[in-house]
């Protein structure tokens, strides 16, 4: 029965995980996966009984894409419900008796809650073993949809950690060309400089006074302040 039911956020609730903790926590179930496929398609076939378990609820296409940075609304779990081939009316059932449920005062006790809804929904016409079949329905459908989205979050985690990885070499490529560049600007100026040495030899050899008044007449030449 343990399966059915989830601890509230007031109930003994761990400590929140960090965004960083997530993240590490997803990437390793992507790491331990990927070598256990690996593993499964390589070995041989073995031929063993499949252990008994509770048929589990298959979402179909109609599944609600997870965008991220989004919260899930009560639209989105219907949908999911809706995907899990749990139809509106199904729903709406389940819906009554939450609605009333939450509708009565917190100090009535909880034998008489259960007889009010119960007596509330034979009313309507719903037997109450429809509305718990469809909630334990519902259960299993968001399950499955916690499930859909830890796959697409380690898809997605995987593909940004391929990403980084790609840029990380981009930039470690455009940083050696920010080195080369300064390197090769350190080698332009000192052979320049070498070079203006050379041909200022052969101004010295003139003198300052002819260099100066050959500048001022020149019409190629910007006398230099």
């Amino acid at each position: 029965m343990l399966g059915w039911f989830v601890v509230r956020e007031d109930e003994g609730q761990a400590p929140e995980e960090t965004t960083e903790e997530l993240i590490e926590k997803y990437e390793k179930k992507s790491a331990v996966a990927a070598p256990a496929a690996r593993g499964r398609a390589s070995a041989p076939a073995i031929a063993t009984p499949a252990p008994p378990s509770a048929p589990a609820i298959k979402l179909n296409a109609a599944v609600p894409k997870i965008v991220a940075g989004s919260t899930p609304t009560a639209s989105v779990f219907a949908q999911v419900y809706r995907s899990a081939e749990i139809d509106d009316e199904e729903q709406e059932r389940v819906e009554k008796a939450m609605t009333l449920l939450q509708s009565l005062p917190s100090e009535t006790p909880k034998e008489i809650k259960k007889q009010i809804v119960e007596a509330s929904m034979k009313a309507f016409g719903i037997p109450v073993d429809q509305i718990i079949e469809t909630g334990a329905q519902e259960i299993q459908a968001l399950d499955a949809f916690i499930k859909h989205g830890e796959a697409q979050t380690q898809s997605v985690l995987s593909d940004a950690r391929a990403r980084v990885i790609k840029l990380d070499a981009e930039i470690a490529e455009i940083k050696k060309l920010m080195e080369l560049q300064v390197g090769t600007q350190e080698s332009l100026t000192r052979a320049t400089n070498e070079q203006k040495l050379r041909v200022q030899s052969v101004l010295e050899f003139f003198g300052q006074e002819a260099v100066a008044r050959v500048v001022r007449e020149s019409s190629k030449l910007v006398e230099l302040t």
